[in-house]
């Protein structure tokens, strides 16, 4: 039988080149460490945004900070401020060392995304980002605001009226829908989220109980983008969140890498060449880890390196990047099914503008297995007493196996940080959701994490 050709090779051609496609075809748990990784002054030639579009993007955040204080009761002690703490988690990484008999150099923070206002999750950053954007372009354009007037003004019947002749679409598989039609409605945009079939039930409710309106696929993440762009195109009057393709998405949180600076500094945790930061970010199409790794590498240059963590089922970005195919191969073209507990990383194909743009800023990408997912959730919950989201807990187990594989003590190596005291390293485990998850299902979830603890 004729083999299928993925981007001009055969998949034997392709595991042949690339003989670690073997063990990810086969569902394993692996860790690569990408070959086209360079320094950051290298790394940068590569994408066409700067350190000043990110700055515009915060600066966006804090013209809304009023409007958003004045409509979001969670956001007025932090006067708008759409941010989450960061966190030590000493007990975790006691149990997570325990648990694989391996001892973590350096501390493990947590950084709690998972518990942002609003929308309880990362895409509470991206995705309110660029609603905010397009909301404030148009207002502009229409004469109706300038740049130094109180934000504030567009909780008004007058602004909603104007706003409620127009929409916004998006494709998501839940977290980026929720932010997006929260945010969305709020305004007094029609917003039509697109939903996966990965999508859960109660993101699905919650979004219609905001007034938004909830269209259902059978099929993944990439066939709800599609259908939602189609929308678009055929409505002058709807605007379409590209999560694929988004720079203002990707600003968004990119943003956060200038948040967290102060939070490290506030805690007087040093990054530089003699304490390493290393940053364990799960990545579903690739909009919130690469903006992040923008964002640090932007700041701490060489001394911050980015991981990004996907589900055995979804390593959509790691064939991406190890191919250098990027957004011309998926997941499905290699005999993978993109079917994970983790709905907020169930992407079939990465996103084009990061893997082409952060080529050489991304450090490595690792995999997951469900269940692992379930065992970090649970222990993270006994050990801290935070509870997260299946898909948040991808970035957990990077440190673990940054230490333990080949390629990670190959990086470190190669990083000339294997000869350094590695006790004085940060380690940084990016939460990207949960806090809306409702108490039932969350409980399903720590009861699965305990029984695969204690068979």
């Amino acid at each position: 039988m004729k083999e299928t050709i993925i981007a001009n090779k055969t998949i034997s051609e392709w595991k042949a080149e690339h003989p670690l496609i073997n063990e990810i075809m086969s569902l394993k748990e692996v860790f690569w460490c990408n070959p086209q990784y360079d320094g950051f002054e290298s790394a940068k030639k590569k994408i066409s945004l700067s350190e000043r579009d990110v700055t515009d993007a915060e600066e966006r955040l804090n013209r809304f900070a009023p409007f958003i204080a004045k409509i979001f009761p969670e956001t007025y002690r932090t006067k708008g401020i759409i941010e989450s703490p960061i966190i030590r988690i000493p007990n975790t990484q006691k149990r997570i060392e325990q648990l694989h008999s391996q001892k973590i150099g350096g501390t493990l923070l947590l950084k709690c995304d998972s518990h942002l206002p609003i929308s309880g999750s990362i895409k509470a950053r991206g995705g309110i980002c660029e609603v905010l954007k397009h909301a404030e372009d148009m207002a502009v354009k229409n004469n109706m605001l300038t740049y130094n007037d109180d934000y504030s003004v567009f909780d008004s019947e007058k602004f909603r009226a104007f706003f409620s002749q127009y929409s916004v679409a998006v494709g998501s598989t839940g977290n980026l829908g929720l932010s997006i039609g929260i945010m969305g409605t709020q305004i007094g945009f029609k917003v039509f989220v697109h939903m996966s079939a990965d999508a859960k039930k109660w993101k699905k409710d919650l979004l219609r109980s905001k007034g938004v309106k909830v269209i259902e696929y059978e099929s993944d993440y990439s066939k709800a983008v599609e259908e939602g762009r189609k929308q678009a195109q055929a409505d002058p009057n709807m605007y379409f969140i590209d999560d694929e393709n988004s720079t203002d998405l990707f600003l968004g949180y990119a943003v956060a890498a200038n948040r967290l600076k102060k939070q490290l500094e506030e805690s007087e945790v040093i990054v530089d060449e003699d304490h390493p930061l290393f940053a364990y970010l799960p990545c579903g199409v690739g909009g919130a880890a690469g903006g992040i790794t923008f964002g640090l590498k932007s700041i701490y240059k060489d001394h911050v390196h980015c991981f990004f963590a996907e589900p055995t089922h979804s390593p959509c970005m790691l064939l991406g990047l190890m191919t250098r195919q990027h957004d011309r191969v998926s997941v499905q073209d290699f005999g993978i099914d993109n079917i994970t507990e983790a709905d907020g990383l169930a992407v079939g194909r990465p996103s084009g503008l990061v893997g082409k743009s952060l080529e050489k800023m991304i450090s490595g990408v690792y995999t997951v297995e469900d269940d692992d997912l379930h065992i970090l959730l649970s222990l993270l919950a006994d050990s801290e007493n935070i509870y997260a989201e299946p898909s948040a807990m991808a970035g957990m187990p990077g440190p673990v196996r940054l230490f333990t594989s080949s390629d990670g003590q190959k990086y470190l190596t190669d990083n000339r940080l294997i000869s350094r005291d590695m006790k004085n390293a940060t380690h940084i485990v990016w939460a990207t959701g949960g806090s809306m998850v409702p108490p039932t299902v969350m409980n399903e979830y720590y009861k699965k994490g305990l029984k695969l603890l204690n068979p």
